[in-house]
């Protein structure tokens, strides 16, 4: 089960997506299966056309409510689709999965009077999209922030729940209980010359290890992965310090036999040929890795992340175009097709989760670039004041340039004092 965040302006910009061509003949009849309008004064229907909810407004109330405090894009718009394999889920399934995924993300939890407006409704089979804003009921503007992760984590619980996955969801944990750096992965080399990795006990690492290259084997000893008996054994040493390589840029700590430990240069350009795809990867991974100053980091990083032309926006395009093609070669290969596919909604969430980041960093940045302009204004500050403490208590006191003559002061007499016409500060 995937899902896709998107946000709109409003959510009569959503009609014509939601119910397709002009054509009748094309035409979709999106039909609403479940909603919750809060304290709207008018209670549209919870069942049946939307167009009266997405075109009346109500959802789009509460932002209209606070006026210029709203933000851009109030609307939000969760696109989930299930497994293509599995059987479709009924309207009272797919209404059950919408509300257990506004209550985790927080949009909208269960008992709080002052949640999100929300409205879910089915358009296709094996989908159901959510509608709602991020303005709750008391006038706060709900945050956003790791959204696309609550949403994609409670995907998979629903997924388990109903069968669809043949392993169970580890349980979230808090970063208090889950200790930083992960647990020791072990990869020795056997005395049959075999290289074996262990301690690797979840998902993350079995996909490291099985992209290095590692096939995960089963049995009465647990979990482990093993090179395949066929690596020759000039490249076992460099798949070897690849792996370790991924696990420890993922926070994972690796105890590496040394007679398994090459050169990483040496490993990297023997498995990866100049100019190609994983090559520019790998040197933008050590530029990340060598950055000095933060606004070179985000530098950097925009070119990873930029949601026009970054890196992980050409694979989601690599991974659609390899989608098409699958069956465009054999039309009987859609299973394949839909592989790619839901693994280009992957990188979808994956941006959706890293966009947020990297418009963090660039407030960092920008922040940092106003800290400097500051602290280089600061040696003139600093000379001014010495200049000012240099200067006559007269030309202090009245705040006049010192590069213009003052009058004499009348000599003291018996007359009575004539006060100053400028008042000290």
């Amino acid at each position: 089960m995937i899902a896709h965040l998107q946000r709109a302006t409003g959510t009569a910009a959503l009609i014509p997506a939601l119910y397709g061509q002009d054509n009748p003949r094309h035409r979709l009849r999106p039909r609403l299966i479940a909603a919750d309008y809060r304290g709207a004064d008018k209670q549209p229907p919870l069942l049946g056309d939307p167009q009266e909810v997405l075109g009346g407004g109500v959802l789009d109330a509460p932002a209209l409510r606070i006026g210029s405090r709203a933000p851009e894009q109030p609307v939000w718009m969760c696109s989930v689709r299930s497994d293509p394999r599995r059987p479709d889920l009924t309207d009272a399934q797919w209404a059950d999965v919408a509300r257990r995924l506004v209550s985790a993300t927080g949009l909208a939890p269960r008992g709080d009077p002052d949640g999100c407006r929300w409205a879910a409704i089915r358009m296709l089979d094996r989908s159901v999209h959510i509608v709602g804003t991020v303005v709750r009921e008391d006038g706060s503007v709900r945050s956003t922030y790791r959204d696309a992760f609550h949403m994609q984590t409670e995907c998979n619980r629903i997924a388990a729940d109903l069968g669809h996955l043949t392993r169970p969801v580890p349980s979230v944990t808090t970063a208090k209980d889950c200790p930083v750096p992960g647990p020791w992965i072990t990869i020795n080399l056997e005395p049959s010359g075999g290289v074996v990795a262990k301690g690797a006990g979840d998902d993350l690492t079995a996909a490291l290890l099985k992209h290095a290259g590692f096939r995960q084997i089963e049995d009465w000893y647990g979990r482990r992965h093993r090179l395949p008996s066929t690596t020759a054994a000039a490249d076992r040493a460099a798949i070897a310090t690849h792996a370790a390589e991924m696990l420890r840029a993922a926070r994972y700590r690796v105890d590496l036999d040394p007679k398994l430990d090459t050169d990483p240069l040496t490993g990297r350009t023997s498995r990866h040929a100049p100019g190609t795809a994983s090559e520019q990867i790998l040197q933008l991974t050590d530029r990340i890795r060598n950055t000095a100053e933060f606004e070179e980091f985000a530098a950097v990083l925009d070119e990873l992340l930029d949601p026009d032309g970054g890196i992980l926006d050409r694979v989601h395009d690599a991974l659609e175009a390899a989608s098409e093609q699958a069956t465009d070669l054999d039309p009987d290969q859609f299973v394949l097709s839909d592989h790619f596919n839901v693994a280009s909604d992957f990188i979808t969430a994956a941006q959706g989760e890293l966009g947020e980041a990297l418009d963090e960093v660039q407030r960092d940045r920008s922040h940092q670039a106003s800290a400097h302009t500051t602290l280089a204004g600061a040696p003139y500050s600093a000379a001014a004041t010495r200049a000012a403490r240099t200067l006559s208590p007269a030309v202090a006191t009245r705040g006049v340039n010192a590069a213009v003559p003052l009058a004499p002061t009348p000599p003291a007499g018996p007359g009575p004092a004539t006060r100053p016409t400028g008042r000290a500060r």
